[in-house]
């Protein structure tokens, strides 16, 4: 009895597969995310490991070798091989340290409206009459502003900066995680494992943190993924307009922003940051793609 036993088991665990791997397979369906997630792991590697990776200091200039063009361009010198900008500074250096920076950026201005977002976003659901109508409509005014405006107001008020530039990214993200948090624990409220919580005496934090919140988490983390890109967005508009990261410091946005009186003689120094920028975006927008896919039952039955 139990050899039978032992041997159905063993034969569920072959035909189900374990979640980690039924992931992976709905992730890997979708060919873009897998291109988009390989592209990151080699931004990822480069801003890792950066200071080894990168053929020169990103601040070190040669004045001897001014806008130089990249190594396949007439004029072109084997050692820079994206050329370099208006000061001499080699621009694979400048754009695998700025890697570095916008990743940064793009992670802790995540983490930063993510929490907060999730607390306010579950104190709304689940006070939906006391709490829950002051806190959406502090999100709804927040919405009504456009966020790149919001962002430079922020920034103009607390002073240009690295940290700032997290700190306004950040309050530009929250509204979208407290409205997904929300409406997420709005449709989880009224199911039967949550009365049967209830019932058993569970108290509010355990409602909410443990019984709740984890069935939330996959449109969660999805919006995460996508704000990710955004900020990335975000931290080079700001840049840009000289309100992010404030030069010698290499950051993509502050890159094009240093480079746009050159556009004319030396197109390199602003379309290599720029599409940097705009491979960086795509490749994350694919990997949320991917995700949404993966999380998603009803995707991955349609599948």
């Amino acid at each position: 009895m139990t050899t039978e036993i032992n041997t159905t088991l063993r034969d569920q665990a072959l035909f189900y597969p374990s979640p980690l791997k039924e992931f992976w397979q709905a992730f890997a369906h979708n060919k873009g995310a897998v291109a988009g997630l390989l592209f990151m792991l080699l931004i990822l590697f480069c801003a890792l490991f950066a200071p080894w990776v990168a053929p020169f200091d990103p601040s070190e200039q040669f004045r001897d070798a001014l806008l130089t063009p990249p190594a396949w361009l007439e004029g072109g010198q084997t050692r820079f091989l994206l050329g370099t900008d208006e000061l001499g500074r080699d621009l694979l250096s400048r754009l695998i340290h700025g890697a570095r920076l916008s990743l940064l950026i793009g992670l802790a201005s995540v983490l930063l409206s993510l929490i907060p977002g999730i607390l306010l976003g579950l104190v709304a659901g689940f006070f939906p009459r006391l709490l829950g109508p002051s806190i959406m409509r502090l999100m709804d005014i927040m919405l009504a502003l456009p966020s790149l405006l919001l962002a430079v107001a922020i920034v103009a008020i607390l002073g240009p900066g690295l940290i700032n530039t997290v700190i306004a990214i950040a309050i530009v993200s929250l509204p979208s995680y407290v409205r997904l948090t929300r409406a997420a624990v709005m449709g989880e409220l009224g199911r039967d494992y949550v009365t049967a919580a209830r019932l058993a005496g569970a108290s509010l934090p355990r409602l909410m943190f443990v019984t709740v919140l984890p069935n939330c988490m996959a449109p969660l983390i999805v919006q995460a993924t996508l704000s990710f890109s955004s900020a990335i967005l975000d931290a080079a508009a700001l840049g840009f307009l000289g309100l992010g990261v404030q030069p010698p410091t290499p950051e993509w946005g502050t890159m094009l922003a240093s480079a746009r009186d050159y556009i004319e003689r030396a197109w390199w120094v602003v379309s290599l940051p720029g599409l940097t920028i705009l491979l960086s975006v795509l490749a994350i927008n694919l990997m949320g793609d991917g995700l949404r896919d993966a999380l998603d039952p009803k995707l991955k039955n349609a599948q």
